[in-house]
């Protein structure tokens, strides 16, 4: 059965896209057809979709075209007012694919599409489980346990959480116990990262069984 992942933070800049490219490269090495959709970019100087194909060394085929991509790095709601568009929901419905589908939501979950409509009700409406990237670093338990929050209180299934950062098991431990979530694992920041060194931060912290 073709599965879909939602990959979300607790914030922007936690590490949604270098997982994103991880997971592409880790279910590819195991015979897995995967694409990977970005529905709405914001900002033109560094594409999502560009640093994943980068990342995992996979060909434009495993690509799909944005639906929407904005030139200032803003909240979507915004970004979409400065260059004069409308966003239309109905063109972020899910896309057909012929395997597994990983989507990269834009920033955390409570980010405004429309100044009427956030992320997360969007992502409700497609109905695939969230993949939860967190940090860390102080702070994370409770912007963890708050976005787990606005997931539980919407029924949306959660396929389990990612930390990004030093492994802190203390940290990782408590949310797990006070959730209840399932940790999938924890993946390193590393500098000047290519495919390479991603395959083996993912190999080392996370399970491509648990996907």
């Amino acid at each position: 059965m073709n599965q879909r992942y939602v990959v979300v933070g607790t914030d922007t800049g936690v590490g949604k896209t270098v997982f994103s490219a991880a997971l592409m490269q880790a279910l590819a090495a195991v015979g897995r057809d995967v694409s990977y959709w970005k529905p709405v970019q914001s900002g033109v100087d560094s594409i999502d979709t560009r640093r994943v194909q980068h990342l995992s060394g996979l060909d434009e085929s495993h690509f799909l075209k944005e639906a929407y991509v904005f030139s200032e790095p803003l909240s979507p709601h915004r970004a979409a007012e400065i260059d004069g568009v409308e966003i239309d929901l109905k063109v972020l419905a899910l896309p057909e694919v012929s395997g597994d589908l990983v989507i990269e939501a834009a920033g955390g979950l409570m980010v405004p599409l429309t100044r009427r409509n956030l992320f997360i009700n969007q992502i409700k409406k497609w109905g695939a489980p969230v993949i939860l990237i967190a940090r860390t670093e102080l702070g994370t338990i409770n912007h963890t346990l708050l976005s787990l929050e606005a997931l539980w209180a919407r029924d949306i299934t959660i396929w389990g959480l990612v930390f990004i950062g030093p492994y802190n098991e203390d940290t990782i431990n408590t949310i797990a116990d006070i959730s209840g979530e399932r940790v999938l694992g924890c993946l390193p920041v590393v500098e000047n990262l290519d495919s390479d060194k991603l395959a083996q931060i993912f190999a080392d912290g996370c399970d491509v069984g648990y996907f």
